[in-house]
This record gives C-alpha cells, structure tokens and sequence, in this order.
C-alpha cells in the first residue's frame, strides 16, 4: 500500500466543505474527518472567543493525525479533511486581528498533498451561531486565497453546485489519484 494521501477542503462559511468531503470519502474512498470548530460551538452553544482559537487548531491537527493512523490501519489511502487549521489562522486574523497562528498553520499545510479551496459561490445559508454572513465569508475566502498564494503552496479552486462541484474536485485530484495507477 501506498502512503496515506491527505486532502484540506477548505473555504469560508457555507461553501459546501462538508457534502464535498463526505462525497469525496466515499468516492475515493477514504477517511473523512469533520470540521473540530462545528462540533466546539455546538457543545458550548457559542463561538470561540480570541484565546480559544489555539486549542482549535491544535485539536484539527490532532484529529487529523489520529485519522492518517487509522487510515493506515484500514488500508485507506485518503483522509479527507473539512476545513484545516490554516482556516481556523485565517479567521482567527480576519475576526480577532491575530496574526500568532499562521506560523504553526502553514507549517502544518504545507504537509497536504492537495488543497481544495471552495468558492463561496453557493447560496448563503444562515445555519446555527457560526455563520458570520457573505461580507464575512467573501473577506475570508480572499484572505485564504492571499495566505495560500503568500506562502507559495499549491491549490485548486473548487466551484460550481453539485455535480459540478464534485467533478471540480475530482479533476483537480486525478494528478494525484493517476500517480497511485
């Protein structure tokens, strides 16, 4: 078997993260590994505050290591993460103007063999306390497109609704998924 391949899904608010991730694992087929910030605001009934957002991060990461060893373990070759800690950096600066988590994100980004940037062209959908609204999520993606661009790490933008979008997504893998024939 191969190495584990690991895939960041990442975007703003409402831009589809998770249907594309669990498509994309059952597609693959591969582990998917849900976004740690729903499930943090779910549990406290509210978003994080400025001091929380490193715990945040850290806690993606180590889902996402966790998910590579059980991937391993069960002879996938693919973990599909919904959203990444560089998103968890990038809101961090957008809504709290802290910069103190961009090191450690793209460190830990630069280790994805694919990134998977969604276009905030699908409808807003206001969905549970999380949702900043389309000013916040238009200056978010934007500012994911600059930190992905500053730091010179490869991506592909993923747009369109349904099957268009999951055909984006796939073409932008085949490099990837071809070198595993």
């Amino acid at each position: 078997m191969s190495s584990v391949r690991r895939v960041a899904i990442i975007g703003a608010e409402c831009v589809g993260k998770t249907e594309l991730a669990r498509h994309l694992a059952d597609a693959l087929p591969g582990l998917w590994i849900p976004e740690y910030l729903r499930e943090f605001c779910d549990r406290l009934r509210r978003t994080p505050q400025p001091q929380e957002q490193a715990h945040i991060l850290a806690e993606q990461r180590r889902r996402e290591d966790e998910a590579l060893l059980r991937a391993a373990a069960l002879g996938f070759e693919w973990v599909l993460a919904d959203s990444a800690p560089l998103v968890t950096a990038v809101y961090s600066e957008l809504l709290f103007d802290d910069l103190s988590l961009h090191g450690q994100a793209m460190v830990h980004h630069a280790r994805y063999e694919a990134t998977l940037l969604l276009v905030p062209d699908l409808p807003w959908i206001a969905d549970g306390i999380q949702r900043d609204g389309p000013a916040v999520r238009e200056a978010c993606h934007a500012l994911l497109l600059q930190r992905l661009q500053q730091a010179g790490l490869p991506f592909a933008l993923v747009g369109g609704t349904g099957d268009q979008r999951r055909q984006a997504a796939s073409s932008a893998l085949r490099p990837i998924i071809d070198t595993e024939r």
